[in-house]
């Protein structure tokens, strides 16, 4: 994902987590605001008591992929921040994938069939 889809200064985590909305499952949960940018941003936590260095950037990797394979899904005009919760780390990627679509249909970030998801059909 580009540096632009990306929230990293700490005033913006900030505003985020004072202003924003949480919606909450039992691996992530995620907090939302609006921004004045025609595109989303998505900032990762994942705390060091999900594992040493290694294992939390395994998590954000996966978190950063599974985003990038639905980016087309997200809505625009967003500002999220995706935190790890712990349980998260034993998951294998399909059930990561399955819970945090999950918490972003919950948050109606993630909208079904909007994008360039890949469709399969049957012929």
């Amino acid at each position: 994902m580009k540096k632009n889809f990306r929230v990293k200064r700490e005033k913006d985590f900030k505003a985020i987590f004072k202003e924003g909305t949480s919606f909450a499952n039992r691996k992530f949960v995620v907090y939302q605001l609006e921004n004045q940018q025609n595109h989303f941003r998505v900032g990762l936590s994942v705390s060091k008591k999900l594992g040493n260095a290694v294992t939390r950037n395994q998590i954000k990797r996966r978190i950063r992929h599974i985003l990038q394979s639905v980016k087309g899904s997200l809505v625009e005009h967003v500002d999220f921040v995706v935190i790890a919760r712990k349980g998260v780390e034993t998951l294998e990627y399909a059930e990561m994938e399955k819970n945090l679509l999950h918490v972003l249909k919950l948050s109606k970030i993630y909208q079904e069939g909007n994008g360039s998801e890949k469709e399969t059909t049957v012929d």
